[in-house]
Parts: structure tokens; sequence; C-alpha cells
């Protein structure tokens, strides 16, 4: 059986955000066209279909790493921020992205809030493999 692991992530990441992008429940809010994704960030992403790609990136983060909160997520996608002529430090990512994410994942049915933060559902697992089945097809392995 192909799982997560036995594929690359990036091409894992990228076919999955097509499959969330199909579904009409994960929809980018309206202000997701002009919000930067960190205070570490001086732009808002170039991609178009960049929501879609986060939500997935999110629903692998949460697949791989167990039960997770936003803090954990929000340090995951962070990155370092310039501070002019002193030395970079690193900055969390936006959680408010974050949150949003995984409420939608959470309307679809793939995340469930557990006691320790989110968690993967049955149905979230399933439609992970099922789209490293695919990747693992495309790729001819």
């Amino acid at each position: 059986m192909t799982t997560v692991y036995d594929v690359p992530a990036d091409e894992l990441i990228t076919c999955a955000a097509q499959k969330l992008k199909e579904n009409k429940d994960t929809t980018p809010p309206e202000w997701a066209g002009y919000v930067k994704t960190g205070a570490h960030k001086q732009l808002p992403p170039a991609d178009k279909n960049w929501w879609h790609v986060r939500c997935a990136a999110v629903l692998r983060q949460i697949y791989i790493d167990g039960p997770v909160g936003v803090s954990r997520l929000r340090s995951k996608y962070g990155g370092k921020e310039r501070n002019g002529t002193m030395p970079p430090s690193f900055t969390k990512g936006s959680g408010s992205i974050i949150r949003k994410a995984l409420q939608q994942l959470e309307k679809l049915g793939y995340v469930k809030t557990a006691k320790e933060g989110r968690a993967v559902t049955a149905d979230g697992r399933r439609f992970l493999d099922n789209v490293a089945y695919e990747v693992k097809q495309q790729s001819g392995e």
C-alpha cells in the first residue's frame, strides 16, 4: 500500500492541491489575494493557487507529525526576518492562514480537533494515501 512516505513531498502536495481545488469547500478567503504569509515576507505569494497548496501542505504536515497545534505549524511555515543592520532572526508564519486552512480541512472531514491539537481523520488519511498512489503511478514506479 502506498503512503505519504513513499512519494516526494513536492509532487504529493501539488497533486493534493489540485484535488482540493476541485472541491468547493476549500475556497480562498477574500483577503487571500493580497495578504503576506508571515512577518518575514515582503510580498504576498505570486502563485494564484497558493491557498490550495498551503492547505495540502498543512494536511500533509498533520499526517506526518500527528496531533499538532497552530503554534507548531506557525513555526513550520516561518522564516528568517531581516532586521536591517542587525542579524536576521526567526519569525513564525501567519496563524490566521493556518487557522482558516484547518477550519476548511475540518469542514471537509479530513482533520479533527483532538486534545493535543489537530489530527488527521480516516478520511484525510485515505485522501492523502490515494493521492500518493496516483503520484506513484504517474512517476512510473
